[in-house]
């Protein structure tokens, strides 16, 4: 399904509610605006395969793009508008995108890049561009448009890019599947509707960027099941609960610093609102830490489903929250793909090793677009149907995944392996701890030493009396020798939107 099959059935419904404004986009309204676009880009030359860009903020319009290239056999590549006007302007040259679609809300970015990336067909909505000529108005050009549906509907895909936290931003780029729009075959449709029970009765809460792929996928295909969408600007602790509240939510989707973020809220707040609609309450992307999610479930009750996957598609893991307390600290058993847990050398290790997590498909699922050589060191060595992320983890006898950190950002120690999720997840409801991060900086006798990077709540005084505090908090839950050395304070520390810290650039601060 998509949703012009729901547009036919219910017209008036909202496929989308925008949670700040309270602007809705109904399924009639989303499935004419969509057609007049694939209408035009067909007029404008754009065939099966071709890529448009999207640089937006959070907003209704964002769909109209995403369906219109779905249903023109397109790759829609939605970029980071929090990115610089060169990252920017790379990914759109590097995609290859023939048309590029902006918001004004991001109108300073899209004007940067005006002159750094050669697209025929440029399109702005929501105003204009200040200091920019070469985009045309998005409501003047379709304004003439048939919102008649094409006769050829051939479904498209997104072709994202990674979020770039250890390098340069990859683009992951999927085959096109060989079918129609409204014909079945959806990946996301076919495993998370029934997981998840997304339908026409769904209310989703999406309070992270839509440029991400989870946020993405997940909110198109509750559109194609028939639900509404509620989508938020920009998250807040407070005003996610009050949503949740005022819509009664049923579903929503999450990352674990929101989570910290609600559950430091004072406990009149939090008890404000009524959360007891929410039936599955999501979440992914980034490692959640065992004494957040056990908070998070005391609160919300045993509605939390937790998944790992990537952009890359390469496997997924699920697990419910009645799992989740017989093994807390786990992100599930595979529900696509098989796993495999290796060694340095490729080699299979026994359950509760840690090592390399691949995952085993029947095929290659994607390939990092222009760069052959990622795509191999992606690859297993002697299997080109096992892939990585360079996730670390192991398996427990039953099969269940638990993740230790990116191989990427393990420290080594006097020749001990320190992963530094498992000090920052001791370190992650401190009271006196708004964020923090842990990276190995060098040090002559032992290679590296722990540094844990702190960014404290207003009105905290940093200095040496809260290090020792914060080291010895540490050293009482977990083995002393990774604790950290030492503690820096910070008012920033880098992260990704959707919560991913870019712990390349804390490191560049000390290596």
């Amino acid at each position: 399904m998509f949703p012009g099959t729901h547009a036919a059935t219910t017209p008036d419904k909202p496929a989308v509610i925008m949670g700040g404004s309270g602007e809705t986009l109904t399924f009639a309204e989303l499935e004419a605006g969509s057609a007049r676009l694939a209408n035009y880009l067909r007029a404008a030359g754009l065939q099966r395969g071709d890529v448009v860009a999207l640089v937006s903020d959070n907003t209704a319009r964002v769909y109209e793009v995403y369906w219109a290239a779905q249903r023109s056999g397109l790759y829609v590549t939605a970029v980071n508008h929090h990115l610089s006007a060169p990252e920017t302007a790379y990914i759109v040259r590097d995609c290859g995108a023939k048309a590029l679609v902006v918001s004004a809300g991001v109108a300073g970015l899209a004007a940067a890049v005006e002159d750094h990336v050669d697209v025929p067909v440029r399109l702005a909505f929501g105003g204009e561009i200040p200091g920019a000529s070469s985009y045309k108005d998005y409501d003047g050009e379709l304004a003439g448009v048939s919102a008649e549906p094409p006769a050829d509907q051939p479904r498209g895909a997104d072709m994202l890019y990674s979020s770039g936290t250890t390098g340069r931003p990859k683009g992951i780029k999927p085959a096109l599947p060989d079918r129609q729009v409204d014909e079945p075959g959806d990946t996301y449709q076919a495993i998370f509707g029934p997981m998840y029970g997304f339908d026409t009765d769904t209310v989703y809460l999406s309070p992270a960027p839509l440029y991400h792929a989870a946020p993405l996928r997940f909110t198109a295909t509750v559109q194609a099941l028939g639900g509404t969408v509620v989508v938020m600007e920009r998250f807040d602790p407070e005003r996610a609960l009050a949503l949740i509240d005022r819509y009664s939510v049923t579903h929503s989707q999450w990352v674990p610093t929101m989570f910290v973020r609600m559950l430091k809220l004072p406990d009149d707040v939090r008890a404000q609102y009524d959360v007891s609609s929410m039936k599955v309450a999501i979440h992914a992307a980034a490692p959640c830490p065992v004494e957040v999610k056990q908070a998070m479930i005391d609160w919300w009750g045993p509605v939390l489903h937790e998944y790992y996957a990537a952009t890359e598609a390469i496997g997924i893991t699920f697990i419910d929250s009645t799992q989740w307390l017989e093994r807390p600290g786990s992100v599930g058993r595979a529900g696509l793909g098989i796993i495999h847990i290796c060694d340095d050398e490729g080699a299979d290790v026994e359950p509760g090793e840690i090592g390399t997590v691949y995952f085993e498909r029947e095929e290659p699922s994607f390939e990092y677009h222009n760069d052959p050589g990622k795509t191999t060191a992606a690859r297993h060595p002697e299997h080109e149907n096992w892939a990585t992320t360079g996730d670390l983890g192991y398996v427990d006898a039953d099969g269940f995944l638990y993740l230790t950190d990116r191989k990427a950002f393990m420290i080594i120690s006097g020749g001990v392996n320190i992963y530094p999720q498992e000090v920052e997840d001791a370190l992650a409801l401190h009271p006196k701890v708004d964020d923090v991060a842990v990276i190995g900086v060098p040090d002559e006798e032992m290679g590296e030493k722990v540094k844990a990077v702190v960014q404290t709540p207003e009105g905290v005084e940093a200095g040496p009396d809260l290090e020792r505090e914060l080291i010895e908090f540490v050293r009482e839950r977990i083995a002393h020798y990774k604790a950290p050395a030492s503690v820096d304070f910070t008012d920033f520390l880098p992260r990704t939107p959707t919560g991913k810290l870019v712990k390349r650039e804390l490191r560049d601060r000390y290596v």
